[in-house]
């Protein structure tokens, strides 16, 4: 059963200034001692973050006690049942309101939290996220977006759809342009990001039929819509500078985050043992330990932990099961960047008003020949 809030201390709500984040302390690989730390971190860094965390709530209170930076900036929300890696999705729909998942995401749809995070099933979070949020009007499909480490100026592109759904068709497509586009300017500061449309080639007549058609659609809307359209990318630019939004399939995206993140494992592991190899090549690891730390930082994924559902009625971040405390604080500042440039409801705007353009194009397109 759900507790009352904890109103020890400040309570960390509208009276204090400060933007309210939910998280979903259980369901991470490394328990809610790790969440904890992580949003301790987050406190520390930021006074304006409040956090209402989700979980058993006598064993929340005992981990929140020991962070001296956290002293009225947490409410609690009990919640015994915890959503395991193992748990498919629709079982998780029908008999999971006692979760920590599924209180993560009600204090978001009753406007208690800006957003919500949490370490859990990514199938079951967007299962809950879609049946609780709602789709926003106009969306067919939502998408996961990711920061993915680039040589753009920024460090990183913005790339979706990365798993929230295997299937795309053109409208989806472009409508997974429009949400990266304003994804990358709210999140990313960028004003007019390049929009960039992964296949098999930059070619205009590679590809399948339905990513000729996105790219017609992307093309159409691209000026209106504030944003430049780079055109077909390959897999090569995902790491690349010719685009600020990489837009794919969610197989695809999948596949292709899954491939660079162990790629990047096993370039590590190979320089690690490199530098063992013998003394001279050691001597040379220390000389090299500056550069090889700048490295690490500009490549590791914690500092942008977190996948972003787009199209929902409310921001979910999504941030690795097996993050630790710099990544499930990553993910909270992620959030909040979200939460203070009013990004759900600046996406739900442009989604409406794309939603009435694509239909007057597919009028346009359905007109018989004067």
């Amino acid at each position: 059963m759900t507790a009352q809030p904890d109103q020890t201390g400040s309570p960390p709500g509208p009276a204090t200034g400060r933007i309210i984040i939910s998280v979903d302390a259980m369901g991470g690989d490394a328990g809610p001692s790790v969440v904890v730390a992580g949003i301790a971190k987050s406190a520390e860094k930021n006074p304006e973050i409040g956090f209402i965390l989700h979980g058993p709530e006598d064993t929340l209170r005992k981990l929140v006690a020991k962070r001296r930076g956290l002293d009225g900036r947490v409410e609690f929300r009990d919640a015994r049942d915890v959503v395991t890696m193992d748990d498919k999705p629709s079982q998780v729909v029908r008999s999971g309101k006692q979760t920590s998942m599924w209180s993560a995401l009600e204090s978001v749809r009753n406007g208690e939290a800006a957003g919500a995070v949490s370490c859990g099933n990514t199938g079951a979070l967007m299962a809950l996220s879609m049946i609780r949020l709602r789709k926003l009007p106009g969306v067919n499909r939502p998408a996961i977006a990711i920061l993915f480490p680039s040589s753009n100026p920024q460090g990183f592109n913005v790339m979706l759809d990365v798993g929230a759904d295997i299937r795309a068709d053109a409208r989806d497509l472009l409508q997974y342009a429009l949400m990266g586009a304003s994804y990358a300017r709210n999140g990313m500061e960028l004003p007019r990001p390049r929009i960039g449309l992964l296949n098999v080639g930059t070619e205009e007549h590679k590809g399948r039929a339905e990513l000729k058609e996105a790219h017609a659609l992307i093309s159409e809307f691209a000026e209106r819509s504030n944003f430049d359209f780079a055109g077909f990318v390959e897999g090569s630019d995902i790491t690349g500078n010719a685009a600020d939004v990489i837009v794919t399939d969610g197989f695809t995206g999948n596949v292709a985050i899954k491939t660079g993140e162990g790629t990047a494992s096993m370039v590590g592991g190979l320089l690690r043992e490199a530098f063992k190899y013998s003394m001279l090549s050691r001597l040379a690891s220390v000389l090299a330990i500056t550069s090889l730390n700048r490295l690490k930082k500009r490549i590791d994924p914690r500092r942008v932990n977190g996948g972003v559902f787009l199209g929902l009625n409310g921001t979910v971040i999504k941030s690795h099961g097996s993050a630790d405390d710099t990544g499930v604080s990553a993910a909270i500042k992620l959030a909040f960047t979200l939460a203070q440039s009013g990004f759900t409801e600046k996406l739900a705007a442009r989604v409406a008003s794309t939603g009435e353009l694509t239909q007057d194009v597919a009028h346009a397109n359905e007109a018989p020949d004067s």
